[in-house]
């Protein structure tokens, strides 16, 4: 089977964890996502991973609870490392090689983030995991995924989520929400449609990096996007 992408960064919501469960990490999914990760693995696929941490803490809720922003953020970003750690335990599981990369050092446990170091990892097809978002406060996940594939000089960035694509509107709340297979950087920003945020989508946008937005949670899914087929939603220049 030929592959579309050579090397792509995964981005996996903390939330997509939960499964069934109403907080922390279900069993279940981390299985899931072992299963599709090592399908594309052993094809030769180059593959980094973002996750996020909303399933344990969201720092910009963090002003719900009295707590400061940035101390939030901070806190959102150990919560990427739990995640991160329960991933690639889960991975090593199935036979893959893992190397965690935290953006903030803690070195017992993660490697520090060393550009040239994370990228020769990949060309030694071991999968890197990386946490703890851009080690800056007021940065999402989505943030740090944005610029860790530039900084990776990935193919695309495929972002995993529970819908199929994206649509004119929230397509679980809105029946009648049509989905795109393609759109544009423009037509994203002009219909105001909830990619990522729009800090990370500026970078994506201004160093062309394609964006497909697809079901994760669907068996296969993830080996059909690295094939080329056309599946979820590609976001790219016209």
């Amino acid at each position: 089977m030929s592959l579309k992408y050579k090397r792509v960064l995964l981005k996996l919501s903390g939330e997509s964890l939960l499964g069934e469960k109403a907080f922390g990490i279900s069993p279940d999914m981390l299985e899931h996502y072992a299963r599709e990760i090592k399908s594309v693995v052993d094809l030769g696929l180059e593959i980094a991973i973002v996750i996020g941490g909303g399933n344990i803490f969201r720092g910009m809720d963090a002003h719900e609870t009295g707590i400061d922003r940035a101390q939030g953020d901070y806190m959102g970003m150990l919560a990427t490392c739990i995640n991160g750690l329960a991933l690639q335990s889960m991975l090593e599981k199935h036979g893959m090689y893992t190397r965690l990369v935290s953006a903030i050092e803690m070195r017992e446990i993660a490697e520090p983030y060393i550009r040239r170091r994370a990228r020769r990892h990949l060309e030694k097809r071991r999968i890197v995991i990386f946490s703890a978002g851009t080690g800056s406060p007021y940065f999402t996940t989505d943030s740090a995924g944005a610029l860790r594939a530039n900084e990776m000089n990935v193919d695309a960035i495929l972002k995993g989520t529970r819908v199929d694509g994206i649509y004119s509107a929230d397509p679980e709340k809105d029946p009648n929400a049509s989905k795109f297979d393609k759109v544009s950087y423009d037509n994203v920003i002009g219909k105001n449609l909830k990619v990522m945020d729009m800090t990370a989508f500026t970078m994506c946008r201004e160093n062309d990096m394609p964006i497909v937005v697809f079901d994760i949670t669907t068996p296969g899914n993830l080996l059909k996007v690295v094939l080329g087929e056309k599946i979820g939603t590609l976001v790219c220049n016209d």
